[in-house]
C-alpha cells in the first residue's frame, strides 16, 4: 500500500486499511516489541492495541530514557545537586524519578538548586549568567538528545565557560536490542524501531542485528498510520519468513541518517558500558566523554559515594522494561503506585509504559 502522498498520518481510514491488511495475512501468533516509549503511548492513545487481531501481542520495550536511567545515576545526581554552589539542571521528567529515599523534586524542596531546562544550551547560558556557581546538566536520553549535548560542550569549550559540566547518562538503542534478543527470557519475534532515533543515526546499525538474530526490524513513526503500517510490514515479514530492516518512516529517516549529527557525537563521545535501571549492565550501551572533553564530566569535579542502592520491593519496573511483564502484572499498579506517588520510573515518565496504561485506562484483561 502506497501512502507516500498521504498528508494526514492520523487518517482513520488509512489506519483501518493497514489493520485490515494485517487481519488478512496473519496466520499465527506474533510478539512485536515497540522499542520507543513514545510509540507505546501513541499505540494506546489511538487505540491501535485494541484494534489489532488477537494473534498479535505488543511488548513494550526499554525505549524510555527516563525509565532506564540507572538508580546509581539518579543517586549521583542527588548528591551533586546537594553540594554547595551547584545549580543542577535537568529535563522535567527526571524530577520525580525515585532514588533510594528521595527524588530531585524532593531535593529541590529541601533546598537544592534544581532547575528544569528544555535543552543543554539553556544550562550553558545559565553557567554564563552565574559564573561563580557550578552548573551541571543531567545528560540523559537516547541518541536523539546527544547531538545537542555535544554541541553545548563544544560551545562551552570555545567560549571558555569552565563552570559548566554534564553528568553523562546517555544510552544507545542497538546494544539494548542485542541484550533483549540474546536473553533467555526473549519472546520477541519482530521490532518496531524508533523513528526519531533513526532520523539521527540511520538504520544501517540494525541490519547486522536483524541478520544475526533472524528478527525483522521496521523503522516506524509515531502517528496512527505510521504505527499500523509498521506493524503490518513486520507481520508481513514474519509471515513470509523474511528478516530484514525496512523503513516505514521514509519521510524522516534514511539508511545513513544525519551524518553531521553522527560526526558531532563521535567527536565528543565514545561508547562505554552502562547500567540500565531494571536491566543491569549492557556493554558499550552508553556514551561517555572522550579524553579531550573529560574536563566537562561532572564526575571529575564532584566526589560522590553511596553504600546501598535499593529499588522498591513492590515495583516490577525491571520486568516491564525487559518486556517480560506488563504493568498489569504489578500488584502495586494503580494503588500503591500512581503518577502522583510513583514507585518506579515507568510510572513517572511521559514515555513510561506504566504511565501509559494508567493514563489511557488499560484494564487487566
Amino acid at each position: 500500500m502506497n501512502i507516500s502522498d498521504a498528508l494526514d498520518y492520523r487518517s482513520a481510514e488509512l489506519t483501518r486499511k493497514f489493520i485490515e491488511q494485517i487481519q488478512r495475512i496473519i496466520t499465527q501468533p506474533w510478539n512485536i516489541m515497540e522499542i520507543c516509549g513514545g510509540q507505546t503511548h501513541a499505540l494506546l492513545q489511538y487505540g491501535i492495541d485494541q484494534l489489532l487481531p488477537p494473534e498479535i501481542t505488543l511488548i513494550h520495550g526499554p525505549g524510555c530514557p527516563v525509565c532506564v536511567t540507572s538508580l546509581e545515576a539518579v543517586e549521583t545526581a542527588l548528591q551533586i545537586a546537594a553540594q554547595p554552589g551547584v545549580i543542577f539542571t535537568t529535563f522535567g521528567d527526571m524530577l520525580r524519578v525515585p532514588g533510594n529515599h528521595q527524588d530531585l523534586f524532593s531535593a529541590r524542596a529541601n533546598g537544592a538548586d534544581v532547575r528544569v531546562v528544555v535543552s543543554p544550551m539553556d544550562a550553558v547560558r545559565l553557567a554564563q549568567a552565574e559564573p561563580e556557581r557550578q552548573v551541571v546538566f543531567f545528560a540523559i536520553g537516547f541518541e536523539t538528545t546527544v547531538p545537542s549535548i555535544a554541541a553545548s560542550i563544544l560551545h562551552a569549550e570555545r567560549n571558555a565557560i569552565t563552570n559548566f559540566s554534564i553528568l553523562p547518562a546517555n544510552v544507545l538503542v542497538p546494544p539494548a536490542i542485542h541484550a533483549i534478543l540474546s536473553s533467555p527470557e526473549n519472546r520477541v519475534n519482530g521490532f518496531l524501531a524508533a523513528g526519531h532515533v533513526c532520523a539521527v543515526m540511520g538504520y544501517w546499525e540494525y541490519e547486522p542485528i536483524a541478520a544475526q538474530y533472524h528478527t525483522p526490524i521496521v523503522v516506524t513513526g509515531f502517528e496512527p498510520v505510521d504505527l499500523a503500517r509498521g506493524i503490518y510490514q513486520t507481520v508481513r515479514q514474519l509471515e513470509e519468513s523474511r528478516c530484514v530492516v525496512e523503513n516505514a518512516y521514509s519521510r524522516a529517516v534514511t539508511r545513513e541518517g544525519n551524518r553531521t549529527a553522527q560526526a558531532l557525537i563521535n567527536q565528543v563521545f565514545e561508547p562505554v558500558d552502562r547500567q540500565w535501571r531494571g536491566i543491569g549492565l549492557i556493554p558499550r550501551s552508553g556514551l561517555g566523554l572522550r579524553a579531550a572533553y573529560r574536563s566537562f564530566d561532572a564526575l571529575e569535579r564532584f566526589p560522590v559515594a553511596f553504600n546501598t542502592l535499593e529499588e522498591s520491593p513492590l515495583c516490577i519496573a525491571g520486568q516491564v522494561l525487559r518486556g517480560v511483564a506488563t504493568p498489569h502484572d504489578c500488584p502495586a499498579f494503580g494503588s500503591q503506585c500512581t503518577p502522583g506517588s510513583p514507585l518506579g520510573a515507568p510510572m513517572v515518565s511521559s514515555e513510561g509504559a506504566c504511565a501509559a496504561y494508567y493514563r489511557y485506562q488499560r484494564v487487566k484483561p
